[in-house]
């Protein structure tokens, strides 16, 4: 089983303290949610998990199974097996999906040697499934991709590159109703006891799709409240006043 466990994690971005104190637990089989305002260090602590090169850890710990990926490169926590659904993806230009997710996933998982039609079969299979079009296979990554597009390639990455431990930033954003059922479906289908997520979000939208077993609120870099889904229902309902008045 995996697990991913942060502990006191403080970070910063350019000279401004984001993240002050962060420690957490995620481990395959759960799906956590990591909930809070704008402005609170939610997709901070993405990009510090993955290693984002413009934030700066002061202090804490990373590790997955195990292993210490502070002052690792974002290849070898990948290798490690973490994955990070970006808020904005970006496009590529001049970077081919289907190319780049079989580089990825032969860099991922050198020792397996899947032919190269099996690999585009299930990667066809898994397109129909969240709705992007075969045509978008020898295209440039996310160039010319509307908002869901993105989204949907996030996921399909996530599908294809297998890895152990998924934080998804605020994957419903730019999603309509239809398609936040689709990549619900593909999470909870691909969630396993091998498999820890940490779906970060403001809303409750994704999360009634995805029920999950731990909440964890964020406010002004420390995670200031703990529950279970009931939580998330609470914060629907009521907003984030409460527990800023109880924090």
């Amino acid at each position: 089983m995996s697990e991913l466990k942060i502990t006191n994690l403080a970070a910063s971005v350019e000279g401004k303290d984001i993240l002050k104190d962060v420690s957490l637990t995620v481990k395959g089989g759960e799906i956590h949610a990591l909930m809070g305002p704008n402005g609170t260090g939610k997709s901070t602590l993405g990009y510090v998990l993955v290693g984002h090169p413009n934030y700066t850890i002061k202090k804490g710990s990373i590790k997955l199974d195990g292993v210490e990926l502070v002052g690792k490169l974002p290849e070898e926590r990948a290798r490690a097996g973490l994955f990070l659904a970006f808020q904005n993806p970006v496009p590529v230009q001049g970077v081919r999906l289907s190319a780049f997710l079989r580089t990825a996933y032969n860099q991922l998982h050198p020792d397996e040697k899947i032919p190269i039609k099996e690999f585009y079969d299930s990667m066809k299979a898994h397109m129909k499934k969240i709705g992007i079009d075969e045509s978008f296979m020898s295209r440039s990554i996310n160039e010319g991709f509307s908002g869901g597009e993105r989204k949907r390639f996030e996921i399909l990455q996530m599908v294809m590159l297998r890895p152990k431990i998924i934080v998804l930033d605020e994957i419903d954003s730019g999603l309509d109703v239809d398609a936040l059922r689709i990549v619900a479906e593909e999470i909870r289908e691909y969630h396993s006891q091998d498999t820890g997520f940490l779906i970060i979000t403001h809303y409750q939208r994704i999360l009634k799709n995805i029920q999950p077993e731990f909440v964890h609120v964020l406010m002004d870099g420390r995670v200031v409240k703990e529950g279970g889904n009931d939580l998330s229902l609470k914060i629907e309902d009521e907003g984030y006043d409460w527990i800023r008045s109880e924090a």
